[in-house]
């Protein structure tokens, strides 16, 4: 049976000390097994208070992030590798075991040409000593690609795995989004498909970030490509109710959605769920 989990922007557009066992309690009492939390400011993170929550409310986290501008990595490897580190010690004290997201880039950073291969090598570099790093802090790493109007150096799951195994390390996985995959790939199924064990995490985002099943991603494919490639990972509800003003800008997220919080995170989660079932995850 899957697991589910559900990013913390769904439930609320803001996260900090204060609100964060608001929004740990209602993700436990919604029924997800998991709440993805952003830690894109891992200086004023309270990992004890997360920590706690998390405990009170038997529900488990991972952390997720994409780099501040300052920070991103093939222009500033040194900075992006010291804010990663400070990230991962953020997952690993409250207890989470993966670190995921746009780890090697700032949203919105662009730079009107493809990649070069010196900062492509930058990246491997980084995230393999970043690896080193987590791995015996018990923190796995995730790899998000994202559309090509948001980063220029990984958009498909293709770059993904090629950018993993630039780094020679053998447990970084394909973070993937539906939302983003609905722009880059030629199909969801058979991206999937080619990324096979490297699959290990994905959004379930639909197509204008709303409700999962009023979009146009092709939802029948997604879950047979997870059926075909033996996905074990959880199914995470990505959608925005409320927007995060660290975001708005690279995101493009303007329009207020139909739903309220709440009423998107039950909703989606019985859309996830009558379709694992239809397909027989």
């Amino acid at each position: 049976m899957p697991k589910y989990g559900i990013h913390a922007f769904t439930l609320n557009g803001f996260w900090d000390n204060q609100i964060a066992p608001k929004v740990i309690a209602e993700a436990a009492e919604l029924g997800f097994d998991h709440l993805e939390i952003p830690v894109l400011r891992p200086d004023e993170f309270d990992s004890g208070t997360v920590a706690r929550a998390l405990a009170q409310n038997k529900i488990a986290a991972v952390g997720s992030l994409c780099l501040p501008k300052e920070a991103h990595l093939p222009f500033n490897p040194k900075g992006a590798l010291q804010f990663l580190k400070t990230a991962v010690d953020r997952v690993s004290d409250f207890g989470g075991k993966q670190l995921l997201g746009c780890l090697y880039c700032n949203l919105g950073t662009l730079t009107k040409a493809p990649p070069t291969a010196d900062e492509l090598k930058k990246c491997a570099a980084v995230l393999a000593e970043l690896r080193g790093y987590a791995g015996p802090k018990g923190v796995t790493l995730g790899i998000e690609p994202v559309n090509r109007y948001e980063t220029y150096l990984c958009n498909t799951g293709a770059d993904a795995t090629s950018l993993i195994q630039a780094t020679g390390a053998d447990d970084i996985v394909i973070h993937f989004d539906t939302y983003h995959m609905n722009i880059e790939e030629d199909s969801f199924s058979g991206a999937l498909q080619k990324a096979g064990k490297l699959a290990g995490y994905i959004h379930m985002s639909e197509s204008h970030r709303g409700l999962p099943g009023e979009g146009t991603v092709e939802w029948d494919d997604v879950f047979a490509g997870l059926k075909a490639a033996n996905y074990t990972g959880p199914l995470v509800l990505e959608a925005f109710a409320a927007i995060n003003p660290d975001l708005i800008g690279a995101t493009c997220l303007w329009r207020k959605s139909r739903y309220q919080p709440r009423e998107l995170a039950v909703k989606g989660l019985q859309f996830l769920k009558a379709k694992a079932a239809e397909h027989g995850l």
